[in-house]
């Protein structure tokens, strides 16, 4: 996989850059041994087998977890996305429209509301009449 090796030179990026590479492409294997653990303890028809696939699936969301946690302690972009998207209600792609209607996403407009009409605030597609 080419995202496990740096594209750059690494006296050039810096320990912290090297670091959050290494938490990223940690992160992109658990969720991968995730899928695979998902996909055979589904396929298996051996009951005692899916029971342990499952349990090793579901040790590779916690190691998963863990790396996303540490990405968000370490990259403040990260946290606020984290912060802007995770553990809402409702749909996911209403929270950005909030926050372009509310003046982007630099923190102001994460927490705006909708209109009270539960519009996104983009108005009427239909045309008025013109009675």
């Amino acid at each position: 996989m080419a995202s496990e090796t740096l594209h750059e030179d690494p006296a050039t990026l810096g320990p912290e850059v090297i670091d959050r590479h290494r938490a990223i492409v940690s992160l992109m294997e658990e969720l991968e041994a995730v899928d695979w653990y998902d996909q055979r303890a589904k396929a298996t028809a051996n009951a005692e087998l899916r029971s342990i696939l499952e349990h090793n699936r579901d040790e590779e969301k916690e190691h998963a977890a863990m790396a996303l946690e540490w990405l968000r302690r370490n990259d403040p972009k990260m946290d606020e996305h984290l912060r802007t998207f995770l553990f809402k209600d409702g749909p996911i792609t209403r929270i950005e429209a909030t926050m372009i209607k509310g003046g982007g996403g630099e923190g102001g407009g994460a927490e705006a509301e909708a209109s009270s009409d539960g519009s996104l605030g983009i108005g009427s597609l239909r045309k008025k009449s013109t009675r």
